[in-house]
């Protein structure tokens, strides 16, 4: 999604109203976004905030008409996070939306009383955002990311398209409790593929350089990355450390594989932020964040790099290539 057609969609949404305009009419609603995004044109992100903009749009809601939309990102980096969270929260928004999981806990530390709704969030009740998924309390709810179990289809899914990996390296972050039910669920199949894991961490960027060459050393390895703000933010290494050690991988985000990544099975993140538009009308119309269940991906899809599948020498089976919702050439 181009940068312009997302700005043009916002129609200077986040511009400042004349004093002028405000005295003659009462106060419209304002939504506070915060994304954890890489970057503001960051080409994911501009896609995900349209399909908020757009959804709000449909419900009635045209920024700079009858709603304010004033958006911060916070590049991945914690710190920028909390101060992002902290500068929307005074602007004294109806509600806040948070874009990814590491943006909810810096707007709950921000307030514990505005409305949150998130999307594209990882296991909501196990990192303690919501008490439960039917009943969130709080001040939170929305719509997550995954479901644990889903997680051994990427194993499931490497085996298929690279028959000779024998060997595999789940790259995830164990300080996240997602990423260690995620490896269960992959560990959990393991066995009846004939296959061998094993976890990798990777904490930062050398982390992960370290971690990936020195499990390239052994023979018919293969890498799976879990969805996580980590991952994402180390997408250009990870996915040229895949390359150079020639190791055929399975993602967690449809991004790794439009960047050069072999194969990704994943939910669809542009219509969670279109349906969190949906909560953020219902709780501008009254309804609270803590009484609206937070709910599950309906849509998975898979996206395939054949140019990156020809230069691993794979011969991509008939069964992977025609399961794919959208293949690179």
């Amino acid at each position: 999604m181009q940068r312009r057609q997302f700005i043009t969609l916002l129609g200077g949404a986040a511009a400042a109203w004349p004093l002028t305009a405000r005295a003659q009419q009462p106060p419209i609603p304002r939504i506070g976004v915060l994304a954890s995004a890489l970057a503001s044109d960051d080409p994911e992100w501009q896609a995900r905030g349209t399909a908020f903009v757009q959804g709000l749009q449909e419900l009635g809601w045209t920024a700079g008409r009858n709603v304010r939309i004033d958006f911060r990102w916070g590049l991945s980096d914690a710190n920028r996070l909390r101060t992002s969270a902290t500068e929307l929260v005074a602007l004294a928004p109806n509600v806040l939306l948070a874009g990814g999981s590491p943006a909810v806990p810096a707007l709950q530390q921000a307030t514990r009383t505005v409305p949150i709704v998130f999307a594209n969030v990882i296991d909501p009740v196990g990192t303690g955002l919501v008490a439960t998924l039917a009943r969130p309390g709080g001040n939170a709810t929305g719509f997550m990311s995954f479901e644990y179990s889903l997680s051994g289809k990427w194993l499931e899914l490497l085996k298929q398209i690279a028959p000779r990996v024998t060997r595999v390296a789940v790259l995830r972050n164990s300080d996240l409790s997602f990423g260690v039910s995620m490896f269960a669920a992959i560990q959990a199949v393991a066995a009846s593929l004939g296959v061998e894991v094993s976890p990798v961490d990777g904490r930062d960027a050398g982390e992960v350089e370290r971690a990936v060459t020195a499990f390239a050393r052994g023979s018919n390895g293969g890498l799976i990355v879990v969805a996580g703000g980590l991952a994402i933010s180390q997408r250009d290494l990870i996915v040229g450390l895949a390359a150079q050690h020639r190791l055929p991988a399975v993602y967690g985000t449809r991004n790794f594989v439009i960047g050069g990544g072999l194969i990704s099975y994943s939910h669809d993140p542009i219509e969670l932020y279109r349906k969190a538009a949906g909560y953020v009308d219902r709780i501008l119309k009254g309804e609270k964040a803590g009484d609206l269940p937070v709910q599950a991906p309906t849509k998975y899809e898979t996206v395939l790099n054949l140019k990156t599948a020809k230069a691993l020498g794979l011969d991509v089976p008939d069964v992977v290539r025609l399961r794919a919702d959208e293949v690179i050439e």
